[in-house]
């Protein structure tokens, strides 16, 4: 993977270029990764101040594991967007939020056990139980079901989230250095200022809540992490109904991982797969995830965005990566800042969802066709069809988008992802007629300037 022509234009140590302009090159990654990171909070209902403070220390941790090695930014991800969605429509949002967050957190553990399996049995033998025809068509749902929830936002007010898309999509497709690579960020600002404009009692609303919050706090709150449903009103059957609808998301997202390492090597012109190798940084991501949902905050994943500065800047230093970190966990004690997200009008989160959650999907499409999964074998198109069917199905066919049922006296409901995504993998391995073998189509970057993740 060494690149001879990447290796004499980029620049491994940042300190040759001075203290000012690596402080620049932070601040860029930082704002790469803002738009989505804090979208994840806006449209879920997790702490925006937590979020930055659990992507900084995440961000850090991952360093830590993998060496220091890889220049890779740890931001939300928007693959767990649909778990999230399932759980919460249970009850009241803000009491099942923390029982989401424990189904997070032990998805950040499947990625300790494949890192275990990676390290022992090496990734060929492991990612041929999670083929392209089971990944991609899980990523298309994971979209394709959040898409309802993203047209019901933006006909709130159509004409701030058409700001938004437009805005996103100019700037994605026309924009060239900087604006290329933050349009999200830019199609929020856009459509918020034009709400404000626009609409009396948003600007009332904004207003009122930036003047109300304190300009320096803790980004930490109790009642919203974990350890708040170990109380009077716990319920195990919620609990395990998070667990099990929400850890086959992580199948997914460790796809993605993958695919994110071999689009930093690609980049940077090193092979962090062999070196620090897969199995660390699985750790990295995986205990980064873990961590930062007990606290409250959304899963953690490696961000396309920041990849994409680093292609455009040629600076690799994974130390510019830590200072952008260092940047978002000061941002988080700032609850004036965390309010201004908080109170973003709901037009303009729809806006801006409706095409990363289309973009979610595209991100799976682009898989099975890279990875040149072959439909004309009907073992293919069987596990296709069922994962799709599945996953929608179940999502629109009644209020709870799940189906219920009771293992002696505890109720569990599976969400339409947890029920394809184990259909999925199941047909996978006992129909005959695999062809996949891992690495072999790999083309290298995986990542996706909207940074949709899984995006993420």
């Amino acid at each position: 993977m060494e690149n001879q022509n990447k290796t004499n234009e980029a620049i491994y140590d940042a300190r040759k270029l001075g203290a000012p302009k690596t402080i620049v090159l932070g601040l860029q990654h930082m704002f790469a990764m803002f738009g989505a990171t804090v979208l994840v909070p806006a449209i879920t209902g997790l702490d925006v101040a937590t979020t930055l403070l659990f992507a900084g220390l995440g961000t850090l941790l991952f360093h830590l594991i993998t060496g220091g090695k890889v220049p890779a930014f740890l931001g939300s991800s928007f693959a767990f967007l649909g778990g999230y969605a399932a759980i919460t429509a249970m009850g009241e949002p803000s009491k099942m939020l923390p029982y989401a967050c424990f189904g997070v957190a032990c998805a950040g553990l499947v990625y300790l056990l494949l890192a275990l399996l990676f390290k022992l049995f090496g990734a060929k033998k492991v990612m041929r139980f999670f083929p392209p025809i089971v990944t991609g068509p899980i990523i298309i749902a994971i979209g394709l079901t959040l898409a309802g929830t993203a047209i019901t936002s933006c006909t709130s007010n159509w004409l701030v989230a058409l700001v938004a898309i437009i805005v996103v999509v100019i700037c994605n497709i026309w924009g060239k250095g900087m604006i290329k690579i933050i349009p999200i960020l830019l199609g929020v600002v856009a459509s918020y200022v034009v709400a404000m404009i626009v609409d009396p009692a948003a600007r009332a609303t904004v207003a009122t809540k930036v003047a109300e919050a304190a300009w320096i706090g803790l980004p930490i709150h109790k009642e919203a992490t974990v350890f708040a449903i170990f109380g009077a009103e716990f319920d195990a059957s919620l609990l395990i109904t998070s667990i099990i609808t929400i850890m086959p998301i992580a199948l997914a997202t460790i796809v993605e991982h993958i695919g994110d390492m071999c689009a930093i090597s690609s980049t940077v012109g090193k092979n962090y797969v062999e070196d620090p190798g897969l199995h660390r940084t699985l750790v990295g991501d995986g205990l980064a995830t873990t961590v930062a949902s007990i606290f409250g905050a959304p899963a953690n994943t490696t961000y396309g965005e920041n990849t994409g500065v680093l292609a455009l800047s040629k600076v690799f230093d994974p130390m510019v990566v830590r200072l952008a970190a260092f940047f978002a966990i000061v941002l988080s004690f700032c609850p004036k800042f965390a309010a201004l997200i908080v109170a973003m009008p709901t037009a303009t989160i729809g806006g801006v969802s409706l095409i990363l959650y289309g973009m979610i999907s595209a991100v799976g499409v682009r898989n099975v066709v890279e990875n040149q999964v072959d439909f004309t074998k009907s073992r293919n198109v069987l596990i296709a069809a069922l994962i799709l069917c599945l996953a929608i199905g179940i999502k629109y066919y009644d209020a709870s988008g799940a189906i219920s049922f009771a293992i002696g006296s505890v109720n569990i409901s599976l969400s339409g992802l947890a029920v394809a995504a184990l259909v999925g993998i199941f047909m996978n391995a006992v129909l005959p007629g695999k062809d996949y073998e891992f690495g072999a189509n790999q083309q290298g970057d995986k990542s996706v300037n909207f940074g949709a993740r899984q995006d993420g």
